[in-house]
């Protein structure tokens, strides 16, 4: 187990930070602008090679990696012909580009992901029912578990997310259904109640069910390509946006910060999709490719996002910030971001719940 998360973690990360930086590499290398390195990791290189005027590299610590680019240090000396070559030379909607061509070809990662396992195949909960709360409004109409749903209203329904989007949406009107039970078909009228339930957040919502859980039945639904990459459009945006929401709630205090996971938990879920199959792993590589994207673009400096924030003023004002306040956030940022860090490297290792160890995280974190 310990060998397949390794090795799992190592792929995921490895193509993760690849193509993003990729991203930064493609666009600047089109926008004529030098690369002077490209690196998987930081530290110091393991094993590299240098091409034309691009060094490429492996370094020690794989959890990140960068390029750099030709005139990107403010003091660094350049000849005429180089100046003109520079990304602090170019014109800002090339330095924008630039630096936006991480976060989004991680994104485009997550679509590409998405889209291949349309096609392929992607396992979804049938429309069969696993559990009947009691005296809901299920139990009442005589609903009962191995029932599966047809129709709502003369709507086919497929899969589970379609009984749920029609339930939700009713309004409390009274549903007709049609169930197929022991090979017989039957017309089952349910009103649908407003119940009090938490969302995945842990928030109390109110919302209108009729008290049914699903079974774990799953099918593989197949799309052709058209609707495979506007499905994956669409879970890439799904996503994103609910990356963005935890991110909110989290500074809300309704997610607790303890959730966050570090490379060894990482390592841990990447072990157990692996054993899963491929679906399950690319799954999880598409989620954490799109959450890598979603945060490398919060304006915090040190991350992509930070320069983007920072460019976006020079757009509105028309000049730059100015160094010093450039190199002071750059450092706040720095600091901030290694001890967030170290914060999920000991929940990581909480989680392990290694006697003392774990006493003592718990301890020190409150």
């Amino acid at each position: 187990m310990i060998g397949t998360s390794i090795v799992s973690v190592v792929v995921l990360l490895g193509v993760l930070i690849f193509i993003h930086e990729l991203g930064h590499f493609s666009v600047a290398k089109w926008s004529g602008v030098g690369v002077l390195k490209f690196s998987l990791g930081f530290g110091p290189r393991l094993i590299g090679k240098k091409i034309g005027e691009t060094e490429y590299m492996l370094s020690l610590v794989p959890l990140g990696g960068y390029v750099k680019l030709l005139g990107e240090a403010p003091d660094e000396e350049l000849s005429p012909e180089d100046l003109k070559r520079s990304f602090g030379k170019q014109k800002i909607w090339k330095r924008i580009a630039i630096v936006a061509a991480g976060p989004l070809s991680n994104l485009l990662l997550a679509v590409a992901i998405f889209t291949f396992v349309n096609i392929y195949g992607m396992p979804v909960m049938t429309a069969e029912v696993g559990n009947i709360q009691p005296e809901s409004a299920a139990f009442e109409a005589g609903l009962k578990i191995g029932d599966r749903i047809t129709e709502i209203d003369r709507e086919s329904v497929r899969k589970w997310d379609d009984i749920s989007a029609i339930v939700t949406k009713s309004d409390g009107r009274t549903l007709l259904l049609t169930v197929q039970r022991d090979g017989s078909t039957l017309k089952i009228s349910v009103t649908p109640k407003r119940m009090k339930s938490s969302n995945m957040f842990g928030e109390s919502v109110d919302s209108y069910k009729i008290g049914i859980s699903p079974s774990a039945a799953t099918v593989i639904e197949r799309l052709n390509p058209v609707a495979a990459f506007a499905g994956a459009i669409s879970q890439t945006g799904k996503v994103s946006k609910l990356t963005v929401l935890s991110i909110v709630k989290m500074f809300e205090g309704v997610v607790s910060p303890k959730t966050m996971g570090g490379p060894i938990f990482i390592a841990q879920i990447a072990g157990v999709q692996a054993k899963q199959g491929l679906v399950p792993f690319l799954l999880f590589m598409a989620l954490l490719s799109i959450n890598l994207g979603v945060l490398n673009l919060l304006p915090i400096p040190v991350l992509d996002g930070g320069h983007l924030f920072f460019m976006t003023i020079e757009l509105i004002t028309g000049r730059e910030v100015k160094l010093r306040w450039r190199e002071m956030a750059q450092q706040i940022g720095f600091t901030l971001l290694i001890m967030l860090m170290i914060f999920v490297f000991l929940m990581d290792i909480e989680r392990l719940d290694i006697g003392f160890i774990s006493d003592f995280i718990r301890k020190i974190t409150g």
